[in-house]
């Protein structure tokens, strides 16, 4: 059972960001240190990937372990009340996710999935970050 009314719980839910989150913010302030140049939410492409690399043909998505179901992690705990309600949400939203990296790969893009809990380590993510640049140069070398 819910312990917020119905109308509590619809303002706490609209005040959730979908755009501009802090862990985006943060994707974003390491990418731009690290000399990426980088465009947002661009609409051309399917499922608007937060982030996008053209000059790298690159997407990355900055992903809430809750709403997206990142497996394993203790922030993708499943509500206690209307169960049946979460469990098609969760449902969707994942088969949404395949379906959009899906045909971002196919479209020749490489897709990135930046979770929630791996903010908790940003130089990791550093370094995650540089092998996009150490991949793409090394695919351009060999194909001179």
């Amino acid at each position: 059972m819910d312990t917020l009314s119905k109308k509590r719980r619809s303002w706490n839910m609209s005040r959730i960001k979908s755009k501009n989150t802090k862990p985006e913010l943060l994707v974003r302030a390491i990418l731009h240190r690290a000399g990426y140049r980088f465009r947002l939410h661009v609409r051309d492409l399917p499922g608007r990937p937060d982030i996008v690399l053209p000059k790298w043909k690159t997407v990355i998505f900055v992903n809430g372990c809750f709403w997206h179901r990142h497996e394993g992690c203790p922030f993708a705990y499943n509500p206690k009340s209307r169960k049946n309600f979460w469990r098609k949400k969760f449902h969707e939203n994942v088969r949404r996710d395949v379906a959009k990296v899906q045909l971002l790969k196919t479209s020749g893009w490489k897709v990135h999935t930046v979770w929630e809990c791996d903010l908790a380590d940003p130089d990791g993510l550093e370094k995650r970050f540089e092998c996009i640049r150490t991949r793409a140069s090394k695919r351009s070398r060999s194909k001179q």
